[in-house]
């Protein structure tokens, strides 16, 4: 098991030599520093690990950093090799996401960079036409606490339902007050969500896990507005690492590669408007 960043020891390397030969030392500002540096990084495998297999890996290779990516395909894998220090960083979840882990799990993972966010969407399975909904539908929406309350605030947007004033991004079906429609709703783990769409009426799907199912978002009737301040501060996907490893040189230039000017346009031109930057 890998405990140690590579970019961390070559750091501390650096700064013993310094203090032998003040001056002749660069820090990763000036240029790089860390030539044979690695970040060991996991991902979920679409958008994330596609991301920084095609677009940042030969960006850094060019600073002489490495990108050893795993992919994962659930959500909690990710976090708890982090913390063992099996990684050195992960990339696959939203600002809320990790707020709520670390209440639940006593840790104190941080975010070192808020990176892209990818809308929610509503897709069609047994119905299509929104506007014509029928009494008793059924709607599938994730069951993990922060993207469930996520789906639910779309559907209130979409004038649905109404939710608990108090109950905001943490809500859940207990939390609905107003239902119209008496619509039914399938509280699902995120990844089966695509495999049970023929099953619903509609589902609302995690952008990740639309884009592995083939899904765009142009497909889905109704979606979240990107513009909007809950997914700027909330759902914006992060860089996620240990404390120690926040102000890590080489971690910050991932962030920085994928905060470039280029990156927009590399989305745009992979993922349409399912993956956008921050």
């Amino acid at each position: 098991m890998k405990t140690v960043n590579a970019c961390i020891t070559r750091r501390a390397l650096l700064a013993g030599l310094a203090l032998v030969s003040a001056g002749t030392l660069a820090a990763c500002g000036d240029k790089p520093a860390h030539e044979h540096g690695t970040i060991r990084i996991g991902a979920s495998p679409s958008p994330h690990a596609e991301i920084l297999n095609e677009f940042a890996a030969p960006r850094l290779e060019e600073r002489g950093i490495t990108l050893d990516v795993v992919e994962y395909t659930d959500y909690l894998k990710p976090n708890e090799d982090v913390i063992s220090g099996e990684l050195d960083a992960n990339y696959f979840q939203h600002i809320n996401y990790l707020t709520n882990y670390n209440e639940e799990n006593g840790s104190d993972l941080v975010n070192a960079g808020a990176v892209h966010y990818e809308p929610f969407g509503m897709f069609p399975g047994r119905s299509s036409d929104l506007n014509a909904i029928a009494d008793g539908a059924t709607i599938s929406v994730p069951n993990d606490p922060t993207n469930e309350g996520r789906a639910l605030l779309l559907l209130q947007d979409l004038g649905l339902i109404t939710l608990d004033e108090a109950a905001g991004v943490t809500a859940t079906v207990n939390d609905i007050t107003d239902n119209p429609h008496n619509l039914q709703f399938l509280e699902q783990e995120a990844a089966v969500l695509p495999s049970t769409l023929a099953d619903v009426d509609f589902a609302i799907i995690n952008g990740n896990y639309a884009i592995d199912a083939g899904l765009s978002l142009a497909d889905a009737v109704a979606t979240e507005n990107a513009e909007s301040t809950a997914i700027r501060e909330q759902y914006v996907n992060i860089i996620a690492t240990r404390p120690e490893l926040e102000d890590d040189e080489c971690i910050a230039a991932l962030v920085e590669v994928l905060r470039g000017d280029d990156f927009a346009t590399y989305l745009q031109e992979t993922f349409g408007e399912s993956v956008q930057a921050f």
